[in-house]
């Protein structure tokens, strides 16, 4: 794969054009195309965690997998596989191959959605390279983005296979590992569609927001560790435990939160401390939402685009958060955890919105208000 994405770019590199406006446009569609596959990618990776699905497929054929059990004899071969797992073992001993069958079908959708990804994002990108429809500049990152998306597929199975041994549960760090990288993926393609449809201003431009730009990138960067939190509270099931609120089980800090010897090992192990960091993580962006928007909103140069991001992405926190409580006080119900994982996605795109339009704006000195500000937009060639 990588020698036939190596050839593509030579060729593309050694036929040199320049795209139009309307054909970035289409590069930027496919890529959001792309991004709504991944963001149901996240969600049916939700339900298959939440179902305990996961380590129904015992075996990583990306290829061969492709193809479901489609006799007796293969589905009775399959659940003879899975029947000398620990899970099946410890935890499901005694299920029916009716059973089986339910929990099979979301792995090999979550399984069959990630190749099924790979082959949108690599057939356009190849096509494309070969009509020399890239913008100058993209077809590194890109390709990138591909390369990341097979490490995914990798590290997907390197997170089943950890729980294919003693302990029937995935490890916590491979599971959060699997999350971020997967909104890594999806913030790279979500920023380069944003690019290709708003390309960046001229250095000299006077951006007179750059301070909240920065307030901004340390917001993201909020987000995405309560992202990876919350991979710990999944990989621990610490969401079934503490199942109160705003106290854990009577007490603001549960005294058990240090009980694991050398200290360190509580904010990885244990179940108490995950789940209070996952709070805590969540009572700052309660605080730092309402600031955020309130930063923008009170400027006079702010870009409209950022002004709406700051409203949306206030409404969604305040959702998030009130689907957060409402999953951990309910034991984790299956509908609610799963939209709690698509809320994560969402705040995270809305949050990068902001930086994204506080990364492309510039100042009008001619105009006044919202109309003072607008987004550089070219025709010619676009700059990454």
């Amino acid at each position: 794969m990588a020698t036939v994405l190596t050839g593509a770019l030579a060729s593309a590199s050694s036929r040199a054009a320049t795209p139009t406006a309307g054909a970035s446009r289409t590069v930027a569609a496919w890529l959001l195309a792309c991004c709504a596959l991944v963001f149901a990618m996240v969600v049916v990776g939700g339900i298959t965690r939440l179902t305990h699905a996961g380590l129904s497929i015992t075996e990583w054929q990306p290829i061969v997998g492709t193809i479901p059990p489609l006799s007796e004899r293969d589905w009775d071969e399959a659940f003879a596989k899975y029947r000398a797992t620990p899970e099946y073992r410890q935890v499901n001993a005694g299920m029916s191959l009716a059973a089986f069958k339910r929990i099979f079908w979301w792995e090999y959708a979550h399984r069959l959605l990630g190749r099924a990804i790979g082959v949108a994002f690599l057939v356009p990108f190849l096509w494309f390279l070969w009509r020399r429809r890239l913008p100058r500049g993209y077809a590194g990152p890109l390709a990138l983005i591909f390369l990341l998306g097979g490490a995914q597929g990798a590290l997907g199975w390197y997170m089943v296979a950890s729980g294919l041994v003693d302990d029937p549960r995935v490890s916590q760090f491979r599971l959060t590992a699997h999350l971020g990288l997967a909104f890594l993926i999806f913030a790279a393609m979500l920023w380069t569609a944003w690019s290709l449809r708003a390309p960046r201003a001229p250095a000299r431009e006077e951006r007179p927001w750059r301070a909240t730009r920065r307030w901004t990138l340390a917001y993201v960067a909020l987000v995405f560790t309560m992202v990876l939190s919350g991979g710990l509270v999944a990989g621990l099931r610490a969401g079934f435990a503490y199942n109160t609120f705003p106290l854990m089980q009577g007490h603001v800090i549960p005294p058990e939160v240090l009980m694991l010897d050398p200290a360190w090992k509580n904010f990885f192990w244990n179940m108490a401390t995950v789940q209070l960091d996952h709070r805590l993580i969540a009572w700052t962006l309660a605080l730092a939402t309402p600031l955020l928007w309130w930063r923008i909103e009170r400027s006079a140069h702010m870009p409209r685009r950022a002004r709406i991001g700051a409203r949306l992405l206030l409404a969604m926190v305040a959702a998030q958060i009130a689907l957060g409580i409402a999953t951990l006080v309910n034991v984790v119900p299956l509908p609610l955890a799963a939209a709690h994982q698509a809320g994560a996605l969402i705040v995270f795109a809305l949050a990068l919105n902001l930086v994204h339009a506080l990364s492309r704006a510039v100042a009008n000195p001619a105009s006044n208000g919202d109309d003072a500000l607008r987004l550089t937009r070219t025709t010619g060639t676009h700059h990454g």
